[in-house]
């Protein structure tokens, strides 16, 4: 990050020839000297020197003496330099290699970044003491007694007396002795505790511990928890869970892997905030702080070794036989005996590390590796040294076909993006264990658009025990700042990388810098810990408690509002009965539900005191309900409708003569003159109060800027041009009278070298008002099977800027990612409802929409549905051209006009970058459409 050597991301594929155990010979190394006082103390008589993190190994000298080599990343290395450290001044030199054998297993998903990126200490410590230490926690079945065990080893194994206290916190943050044991040296400690307070992620109660030997103390914060897998199900003291999970890589934008404190801590709030309740340590385990931090803030912990050997599974790219691919693959690494140290190596340095926290439920032997030989003996190793945890290892599902594999070590079977008819069809075959989605719901750019069908799923099936969101943040480099919009960030290939998987890695819930992406607002409240339905005929309002531990009764307050048409016409609190966790209570609401409009009942849920990490009045997430009415249309767009249906009293005229050579016909009325192209069909002009509209013809459009999560269908959509499509007509008509013309177009889309894509029978009504309908019955093309988005494109003048709507917001929204939003009034510049995704794309849709209308010079434009059906929109300062053709947010140039797609369908946006392909729910392939807009000119100036 400081311009010594080259960032590089890449995904699977190695950064260098595959011939384990070489590197590269030009090799790059950072060589580091450090000079530091110390002073001996008397009472400590060993000082261990610790790293607890460097990329990827590396050779320490104190005072010109060599001291060692160590290797793992993502791994505490320590050292005893008793005999090395000299009174006053000391110099330490480091040399740090950027590759190693042990290269061949940190092949993560990441960018490669080498030196030491966590923090180097010296920790003094008495000849005579604790040398390690090992907790666990039994409870009884009826959950009133708890023995907490203390296995000891000493250092020199020579064993010292030890005494431990166990103190429990009371009501008002002060601590008492609650269990107390001396050992005259033994290698064990008991402490019995009655009526524990549990640990668990909604109620993360610690004791504090203390260790005290003739010269030293050692305190630890402890949690009673036990977690086990009964029935296909992951239970945390008896009770089942489920995962509602991140997984999160150490990565900052301006530090690179180098994860302080604040950052860390900063990190795990945001995944509180936004209902989370756990985490995976991917690829490799976290600095040890997080852990701590997930213990006392209350989240879940899936660790994870440091390692993943992916890129085997590209050294086999001539195999179309996958299964045959990947039994080469296994063979490589996972499945060869040379390789079983080296990963035992891994899984003993983060287990021994990590054992003694509570938040860790479960042990993951790594990701992405293959499986075979090595992992069966990590996961026999894990189990027989830590068997009161679960075990995890995803890639056990990939195996080879031509040998027997034991599987018996682990706990739950691991999935990463399958299908939900997979998933369905694992969980509907009397599974032999619970499953967990490793990873689901691939967060790259605009999307996911998963998240409410992944958790009606997990809902369905009990032994789908949750997942785990890819993932946190976007991995970026910041790099300077752009002229007007802040950062400029920087992804694979920016470095001048030979090898590269570009924006792959902006895959995050957050920016590089965290500020929020919408698919965080839309997990938060898909995951809200309390949900809502309405029955209008009972007036009874039936609340489900989704939480495993917590009644909310005490700790949660709920308001609701009724909206109409944007407008608040009850509102109240509730007084939540008692709801036990995953159980739901009916009460009694009686609401005056309106005749017509948009009426939903909003029910929003907040902390009416502090919940550990959260503060009182933190909003926890929200309901909206939709209620039945017998006239539910939108009130403005209908007053619109109506006043634009009036006849003006003036006469209307058209004009298709020679004057304008065959080619257009003019449409006049009072204060306006619209012109129609007669060889597309389509407005090319739109004069209202003296003020031309249009910076462009009015088009068809049946395209987007393509999402990250396009990628795998956006080629297709290429081959069948429809980002080239362009309109003509084959007829044109028009019939008039003194209030209105209809101009009929019998026309298509299409684009060079293909068939037309969509054929239309249009209808254009322009009445005395200067009200303009468009009637279209479209028919795509069979061999087309799905479509980006249908709709219409105008390109309006640059100073009809202020955009006003009606539909769900403020957040974008679309078919399969609204959850965040909510029905109501909104008014946004175009800057605020653009998205600034680091690689440009489609972005600031708003979903189910009854009306929208920009404004500027005292001239609002307003376009309403003609036919009652809702509709999508966006507007915008760039062109869907220009988003596809930047590679980086700050390279956008506005285009001159203010863009308003309004769209019949926008295709949803789902996680096929990673996922399953897009549900087809929220694809656009039926063979036929209808749809109606009315486009509605107003002279603010003149209103009444």
């Amino acid at each position: 990050m400081k311009g010594y050597d080259r960032n590089q991301y890449t995904n699977i594929r190695y950064p260098f020839p595959y011939d384990p155990p070489y590197v590269p010979q030009d090799n790059p190394c950072g060589a580091y000297r450090h000079h530091f006082q110390w002073h001996k103390d008397p009472k400590a008589g060993c000082t261990f020197l610790n790293f607890e993190g460097v990329d990827s190994c590396f050779y320490v000298w104190l005072n010109g003496r060599y001291v060692g080599y160590s290797q793992i990343s993502h791994h505490t290395s320590e050292f005893d330099v008793t005999q090395f450290l000299v009174e006053g001044d000391n110099l330490l030199a480091v040399l740090v290699l950027k590759w190693c054998d042990a290269s061949y297993l940190e092949d993560q998903d990441k960018f490669r970044m080498s030196g030491i990126f966590r923090d180097v200490y010296l920790l003094n410590r008495p000849a005579a003491g604790i040398r390690d230490y090992h907790i666990t926690t039994e409870i009884s079945p009826d959950y009133k007694t708890a023995v907490l065990g203390i296995n000891l080893s000493f250092a020199a194994n020579h064993p010292v007396p030890v005494t431990a206290t166990l103190l429990h916190a009371d009501q008002k943050g002060g601590e008492y002795i609650d269990a107390k044991a001396e050992s005259a040296g033994g290698p064990e400690l008991r402490l019995t505790v009655k009526n524990p307070v549990l640990w668990n992620a909604e109620q993360p109660f610690l004791y504090t511990l203390i260790m005290e030997t003739s010269n030293e103390v050692i305190n630890e914060r402890v949690g009673f928890r036990t977690v086990c897998i009964r029935d296909n199900q992951v239970l945390l003291n008896g009770t089942a869970i489920t995962f509602n999970g991140v997984n999160r890589h150490e990565s900052d934008p301006v530090n690179g892997a180098v994860m302080d404190y604040k950052r860390t801590l900063s990190d795990l709030m945001i995944i509180k905030e936004n209902n989370f309740n756990s985490v995976r340590a991917s690829h490799y385990p976290a600095v040890p702080y997080f852990y701590q931090l997930c213990d006392s803030i209350g989240l879940y912990v899936i660790d994870e070794a440091d390692n993943e050997s992916h890129g085997t599974e590209e050294l086999y790219f001539y195999e179309d036989d996958y299964s045959q691919r990947m039994r080469l693959s296994h063979e490589r690494i996972a499945d060869n005996p040379d390789f079983i140290e080296p990963t035992l190596d891994r899984i003993r340095s983060m287990v021994i590390r990590n054992r003694n926290r509570p938040c860790i439920l479960v042990w993951s032997m790594g990701n992405e590796c293959g499986y075979g030989c090595t992992f069966e003996r990590a996961l026999e190793w894990t189990k027989e040294t830590d068997p009161d945890r679960l075990t995890t290892y995803e890639s056990a599902f990939y195996m080879a076909d031509d040998r027997e594999y034991d599987c018996s070590n682990i706990d739950i079977v691991g999935r990463m993006y399958p299908s939900f008819d997979d998933i369905r069809k694992y969980l509907d075959n009397d599974p032999a264990a619970p499953l967990l989605l490793v990873e689901y719901c691939h967060a790259m750019g605009n999307g996911p658009g998963d998240f409410e069908d992944y958790h009606e799923l997990i809902e369905e099936y009990p032994a789908l025990c949750g997942g785990f969101v890819w993932e946190f943040c976007d991995h970026a480099v910041c790099e300077g700042q752009a002229a007007e919009d802040g950062a400029v960030y920087l992804y694979g290939g920016d470095s001048d990388e030979l090898q590269h998987d570009g924006n792959f890695c902006l895959d995050g819930l957050v920016y590089p810098d965290r500020r929020p992406h919408t698919n965080l607002f839309e997990y938060k409240n898909v995951y809200r810990p309390l949900r809502s339905s309405y029955d209008t005929a009972s007036g009874t309002l039936t609340i489900s408690n989704h939480m495993d531990f917590t009644d909310p009764q005490d700790i949660i307050s709920a308001s609701y509002a009724l909206i109409l048409d944007g407008t608040r016409i009850a509102e109240g609190t509730l007084e939540l009965p008692s709801i036990k966790p995953r159980t739901s209570v009916s009460l009694e609401l009686p609401l005056t539900i309106p005749s017509k409009g948009r009426c939903f009942l909003w029910i929003t849920y907040v902390l009416k005191k502090a919940q550990g990490a959260l503060p009182a009045g933190h909003e926890l997430g929200f309901d909206e309900i939709r209620i039945p009415v017998a006239d539910p249309v939108y009130a403005k767009a209908l007053l619109i409708r109506n006043n634009a249906s009036q006849a003006a009293g003036s006469h209307l005229s058209y004009q298709d003569t020679e004057q304008y050579k065959d080619t257009l016909i003019v449409i006049k009325g009072k204060g306006f003159s619209y012109s129609f192209d007669k060889r597309t069909g389509m407005p090319v002009s739109m004069i209202f109060e003296g003020e031309e509209l249009l910076d462009k013809p009015v088009e068809f459009n049946f395209w987007r800027a393509p999402v990250d999560n396009d990628m795998f269908v956006v080629d297709k959509w290429k081959k069948q041009r429809l980002d080239r499509t362009l309109t003509r007509a084959y007829e044109i008509s028009c019939q008039s009278d003194t209030d209105s013309v209809e101009i009929h177009v019998r026309q298509s889309a299409g684009a060079m070298s293909v068939q037309p894509v969509v054929r239309m029978d249009s209808v254009w009504t322009i009445n005395s008002r200067g009200a303009v309908t468009l009637n279209v019955n479209a028919a795509k093309d069979p061999q087309i099977r799905t479509l980006p988005r249908i709709g219409i494109r105008m390109f309006l003048k640059k100073w009809l800027k202020v955009v006003s709507y009606y539909g769900m917001g403020p957040m974008e929204s679309y078919v399969d990612k609204h959850q965040a939003a909510r029905h109501d009034s909104f008014t946004a510049t175009l800057g605020e409802l653009h998205e600034p995704y680091i690689r440009p794309q489609e972005n600031g849709s708003h979903y189910d929409c009854d009306y929208v209308s920009v404004r500027g010079r005292g001239v609002r434009l307003n376009v309403i549905s003609a036919d009652d059906n809702t509709f999508s929109f966006n507007a915008a300062r760039f062109t869907q051209e220009e988003l596809e053709g930047k590679a980086h947010e700050h390279e956008l140039t506005a285009c001159g006009s203010t863009v308003l797609c309004i769209d019949h369908r926008m295709s949803g946006l789902g996680s096929a970058s990673c996922g399953p392909e897009l549900q087809k729910a929220y694809r656009i392939d039926e063979d036929s459409y209808s749809f109606a807009f009315m486009i509605v000119p107003e002279n603010l100036n003149k209103q009444v």
